[in-house]
């Protein structure tokens, strides 16, 4: 028998994902929704990743691409007239899927999925903290579930994006006129232990690509790259009740922001002199 329900392709981009990308698979298989289909883009892993995808039965596509090429790579293999990002270290909770496809039918061209953050130790906690002032706010949350028509109308992700490119696309797919709404359901975003210094290298790595973010969306970029965003003021109720992660919070915060801005600077230089 046909299934009548709409086919929901779920693209996963991975790279030495070993570490949680079978709790993620094993998340997308756990839905409520049932009629689903899973493409894992993968960088050429060097640890297990192939494995446990083959061995989860997944469809696998190899790829040098980074992120925001390869889940358009893995939106072209797709066979789904919904198409779903999905980052493998995160874990879905079951009727994420089935809430989306709601959504969709209820006239929506993409859609937000909450994220709650989720790891072990001080600095965990103080990100988890940060992200739970994001929920509902347009400013920083972005849509990761789309109609297939919709995505394709937009282009997609901007492949020469490697920071920002879900805001990005999320901004482009609402100035194409289509209406984004968030569901209730969540997706669990792991952390593992987080650590001060990887958090910083890799917001000075973001930092190096953020300039053509910010010139596509000067407005937006003013706001969303603040060091005190406006999400923390709106939430100071939130930080009050919880003091020691709050500071920790806005240690993280500086820190990243310290390094974004000297990745940026490093970008800018790099370029005027190879000019």
């Amino acid at each position: 028998m046909q299934n009548s329900e709409p086919l929901v392709s779920v693209v996963v981009p991975t790279f030495n994902s070993e570490r949680f990308l079978e709790m993620c698979l094993k998340s997308v298989r756990e839905q409520t929704y049932g009629n689903v289909e899973v493409i894992v883009v993968d960088n050429y892993s060097t640890d297990k990743t192939r494995e446990i995808a083959e061995r989860l039965g997944v469809r696998i596509v190899e790829s040098g691409a980074k992120r925001s090429e390869a889940r358009n790579i893995g939106a072209g293999k797709a066979s789904g007239e919904l198409v779903f990002f999905v980052d493998s270290d995160m874990e879905l909770t079951p009727d994420v899927v089935g809430e989306c496809v709601r959504k969709i039918g209820e006239g929506c061209g993409g859609v937000i999925v909450p994220e709650v953050s989720v790891g072990e130790g001080f600095w965990a906690r103080c990100k988890a903290l940060e992200k739970a002032c994001y929920v509902d706010d347009d400013l920083i949350e972005a849509a990761r579930f789309f109609k297939r028509s919709v995505f394709d109308d937009v282009d997609g992700y901007d492949a020469k994006l490697e920071a920002g490119e879900d805001w990005d696309l999320n901004q482009r797919v609402c100035d194409a006129g289509y209406k984004v709404e968030r569901v209730n359901a969540f997706i669990e975003h792991k952390e593992g232990r987080l650590s001060l210094r990887d958090t910083i290298l890799k917001k000075r790595y973001y930092g190096k690509n953020l300039k053509r973010y910010e010139r596509k969306h000067p407005n937006e970029a003013r706001q969303q790259l603040k060091l005190i965003r406006p999400a923390f003021v709106r939430n100071w109720r939130k930080l009050a009740k919880d003091p020691i992660h709050a500071l920790g919070m806005l240690l993280i915060k500086t820190c990243e922001f310290t390094a974004g801005r000297i990745g940026m600077m490093s970008s800018m230089s790099a370029t005027l002199s190879s000019t």
